[in-house]
Parts: structure tokens; C-alpha cells; sequence
């Protein structure tokens, strides 16, 4: 069997995989066309109660959106920092001491693993309610994901510079600062603008568990059912992300050069980033220290490290593995929802396929649907399919649409349209274009995305519980709350397995 022939028949085990497994979730979460047909309108109802919005409300929101904004610069600015520190001894090829090497890929993947709004619980557990805690959360998460980012953009660096350094008798360090630093530090910065934006929306839910921001009250006011404030939480929180992304794409686009780079506005961009930083550092000033936080913290670890076996391994519903894989359920179909709907509006989003003005629309369109929280979502969808994975599914089918909407819109905006034109001038249709030129060339671009969100939605989906929306998530926060950290440590140890699983898959997906 020749290697081309080898290739391609793995590949359609690979697909028809896929396609049973998809097929099989689809059937385990519930999912019904039919009922959405019937009861879509319920999901219309819920929306038209936040319309329109009470502006009069406005000005009590103004201060915890201010708050919610300097929690995710802050926690995104420090995360971002200690990653790129960390960065060094994460990647393979920088030290040979896996002494530490090793155990900070553990640590990194541990941490990877627990949602944002989990970290999030713990800290408030330790460091008391507040934006302290939610700003904690929100750097420890960064850290655990520009870690792991960093070290493997450094992985694929070349290192003659380096080496070179080195061997003229400079330390390791100081040659990573002159050579791999300097390589590294654009494509950083532009996953540090896109993690910042993430960190807007993880913090507008945080105030869920008592972590600060504009959570808090939208927590408040959806439990009393003022919609119509809710409405308008939802506006400024569009407001806000719409005004973060325009400047991270300012900044992407200064440091991709699409924009001169001149020396004067570099200083004015630095200095107005150190303002911004130093001016919302001070979130940390409201975090009160548990009197009580380090004991709760030693009966965490002792807990997760010792876990509740017989929970852990209990048959049924009820039973952990049970609800992990009802979790991995919801996420496979809600991200592939979510993919075959982005695909279709990056089309739409896309200048290159359509008028200025459709792409602009589009785009607007696409940024609200990533500004509603993820258990926003979760309440709409219960009262079209009721509690369970099936709303679920729903839930994370929304919450994918904007990301990789994003992503995808990204990579068709790069790519070369040489074959395109070319194809299109020998009067070839449009659907062979696409099929032949357009998917063929940005799929590997599509893969890797749509392989990040399904980690990101099984880390996401374990949260779904605490809405009714089924999976691991309502027993996770119940036995946090009533501190059962074993049982904690059960459920952990389930996640952690379903996240490197599917980072395995990931990674040999890559190399077919």
C-alpha cells in the first residue's frame, strides 16, 4: 500500500468516525429538529421580553462594566506576562531540566482543564467575593493557556540565532531575550488581544459565582426576571466588546504592519497600554483575604488529590462517567452546529464575497451573538426544549458560532485567491471554486479551529448544569459549594482525561 493510498484510506476511517460519532451524540443529547420547529418561538418570546432595553438603567451599570473591563485587562495582562515567562521552560527545545519541564505541562494542562467560572469559585473560596477573585481567576486561566501557546510557537522557532548565542558563552536566558523573543513577540501580542476579548465575556459571567463585574447584576436581575434590564446589561456589554475588538484590531494591524509603523505612535501605544494596565491593576485592591483561605485551599488540593473512588466509578446517570460523556455529547454537536453555521456566515462576513456593507453588517451581527454569556443562552434554550443536554446543545451551538466565525472569517481574509481567479476566469462555477480552491486550501485552518473550540465546549459544557442545561456541571458546583472536594477531585479527574483525549485526537488529526 502506497503512502498517498495509506493516506487516504485513513482518512475516510477518519470521516466515517466522525460521522458515527456525531450521529451517535445526536441521538444521546436528545436532539429533535421537530421540537425546534414547534417551540423556536419560545426561544423569540424570551428575547422580545429584554426589548426594548430600560436606558434609565444605564447609569447603574456604567461602574461594574468598568469593573468588569479592568478585571479582564488586568487578569489578561498578568496571565499574559507570567505565560510568556513560563513559556521558556514549557517549550522542549529551550532546557533540558524535565524536572520542571514535565510537571509544568501537568500543572498547564490541569489548569487548562477547569473552566474559568470553576477557577473562578475556588478563588472566591480562598480570597473572598469580589473582583480580586474574578481578576485571579481570569490571570491564572491566561497563564495556563499563553503558557502552553508560547512554548509551542517557541517549539517551532528556529533556533540558529540562539544556538549561536549560546555557544558564544551568553546564558540561556539572555540569548531567549536577544533571539526567540524578539522572533516570538508579534504572534504573542496577537493571541494576547484575542485571549483579552474572551476574557471580556468570561468576566461579564464570573459575577455568577460571586467573582465581581457586571455578573453580578445580570446574575441579580435575570433571578428577579427584569428582562428589560437585562436588555440593556447586554447593550453596554456589546458596547464594550465591540469597542475592545475594534482596538485589538487597530493593534493587529499595526503589528502585522498592515498600518505604518511609526516610532511616535509606537511610544503612545505603549504608554497608553501601561495606563490602561495600571489603571485597571487596581481590581486587585478589592480582594479580602479569607481567614479561612488557606485551609480552604489545603482541603481543595487534599480532596482533588484524594479522590471519592466510589463516585468516581458509580454506575447510572447520576454516575460521573455518565455525565462526562453526556458533556462530550453535548459539545461534539453543539460545535459542529456551531461550525456549519460560522462557515456559512464567514461567506457572508467575508469582503471578498461580499459588498462592503453585507460584511460590515455581518460582521456586527456575529459580535453580538459572542456578546451574550453562555448561560444567557441557557435560559433562552430551556424554554424551547426544557431542562436537559438538549439545550445544551443549543447552548453551545450559539456560543461556537462566534468564534469560529471569527476564526474562519481570519483565514479566508489570508488566503491567496490565485486558484480562485484563475478558476473563475475558465468559466468554472462558483460551488467547484469553493469545493477546489477556497475549502481545499483554508481546511487545515478550519481543522485546527474547530478542534480548539471542541476543547474549549467540553471544558464550556461542564459548566451547562448550573442553568439546567445538562452535563457535569450541576454536580460539579453543587459538591464545590457543600465542599465536597473529593467528589470534586472525581469529576476533575473525568474532565482532565476527556481534555487530553481530545488534544490527542487533535494532535494525529494534524499529521493525516
Amino acid at each position: 500500500m502506497n503512502s498517498e493510498y495509506r493516506r487516504k484510506y485513513i482518512r475516510t476511517i477518519v470521516w466515517m468516525s466522525a460521522l458515527a460519532i456525531f450521529i451517535w451524540s445526536v441521538y444521546f443529547t436528545g436532539f429533535d429538529i421537530n421540537v425546534l420547529m414547534q417551540r423556536g418561538n419560545q426561544a423569540v418570546i424570551f428575547v422580545k421580553r429584554m426589548i426594548p432595553p430600560d436606558t434609565s438603567y444605564a447609569h447603574k451599570i456604567i461602574t461594574p462594566l468598568i469593573m468588569t473591563i479592568k478585571m479582564s485587562v488586568a487578569g489578561t495582562f498578568i496571565g499574559a506576562i507570567a505565560g510568556l515567562l513560563c513559556a521558556f521552560f514549557y517549550a522542549d527545545n529551550m532546557i533540558d531540566l524535565k524536572i520542571v519541564r514535565y510537571p509544568l505541562h501537568v500543572i498547564v494542562q490541569l489548569v487548562r482543564t477547569v473552566p474559568v467560572l470553576i477557577i473562578a469559585l475556588i478563588c472566591t473560596f480562598i480570597w473572598g467575593i469580589g473582583a480580586g477573585a474574578g481578576t485571579i481567576a481570569i490571570a491564572v486561566s491566561t497563564w495556563a493557556v499563553m503558557t502552553r501557546i508560547g512554548g509551542e510557537d517557541i517549539e517551532n522557532l528556529s533556533l540558529n540565532a540562539y544556538n549561536a548565542i549560546v555557544a558564544s558563552g551568553a546564558g540561556k536566558f539572555t540569548a531567549f531575550i536577544r533571539t526567540i523573543l524578539v522572533q516570538l513577540l508579534q504572534g504573542y501580542l496577537n493571541n494576547v488581544l484575542y485571549i483579552l476579548e474572551a476574557n471580556v465575556r468570561h468576566a461579564a459571567i464570573l459575577g455568577y459565582v460571586g467573582a465581581g463585574g457586571i455578573g453580578l447584576i445580570l446574575n441579580e436581575k435575570i433571578s428577579w426576571r427584569e428582562y428589560d434590564k437585562v436588555g440593556m446589561i447586554l447593550v453596554m456589554l456589546f458596547a464594550a466588546v465591540m469597542l475592545i475588538e475594534g482596538m485589538s484590531m487597530f493593534l493587529k494591524a499595526y503589528l502585522d504592519g498592515t498600518i505604518r509603523k511609526r516610532r511616535i505612535i509606537s511610544y503612545i501605544i505603549v504608554a497608553a497600554m501601561a495606563v490602561l494596565f495600571l489603571y485597571s491593576i487596581s481590581a486587585i485592591k478589592y480582594i479580602k483575604v479569607s481567614k479561612n483561605g488557606m485551609r480552604i485551599a489545603a482541603a481543595i488540593f487534599n480532596g482533588i488529590i484524594h479522590p471519592d473512588w466510589n463516585y468516581l466509578f458509580m454506575p447510572g446517570k447520576s454516575g460521573v462517567i455518565y455525565l462526562m460523556i453526556e458533556t462530550v455529547a453535548i459539545a461534539v454537536v453543539g460545535t459542529v452546529i456551531g461550525a456549519a453555521a460560522a462557515l456559512i456566515l464567514t461567506f457572508v462576513n467575508s469582503s471578498r464575497f461580499m459588498p462592503g456593507v453585507v460584511a460590515v453588517a455581518g460582521r456586527i451581527l456575529v459580535m453580538m451573538i459572542r456578546t451574550v454569556p453562555v448561560y444567557v443562552y441557557g435560559l433562552i434554550f430551556i424554554r424551547v426544549t426544557g431542562p436537559g443536554s438538549f439545550a445544551g446543545v443549543l447552548t453551545i451551538a450559539m456560543c461556537s458560532i462566534g468564534l469560529l466565525t471569527k476564526r474562519f472569517t481570519v483565514a479566508v481574509d489570508s488566503w491567496d485567491m490565485s486558484a480562485w481567479n484563475a478558476y473563475r476566469n475558465s468559466g468554472i462555477g462558483i460551488i467547484a471554486r469553493l469545493k477546489y480552491t477556497c475549502l481545499t486550501e483554508i481546511m487545515p485552518q478550519l481543522k485546527d479551529a474547530f478542534m480548539y473550540r471542541l476543547d474549549v465546549n467540553v471544558r464550556s459544557a461542564s459548566t451547562l448544569g448550573l442553568v439546567g442545561a445538562g452535563g457535569i456541571g450541576a454536580p460539579l458546583i453543587m459538591y464545590m459549594n457543600n465542599y465536597r472536594w473529593d467528589a470534586v477531585g472525581s469529576i476533575l479527574i473525568v474532565l482532565f482525561i476527556a481534555v487530553l483525549v481530545i488534544e490527542f485526537i487533535s494532535r494525529r488529526l494534524n499529521k493525516i
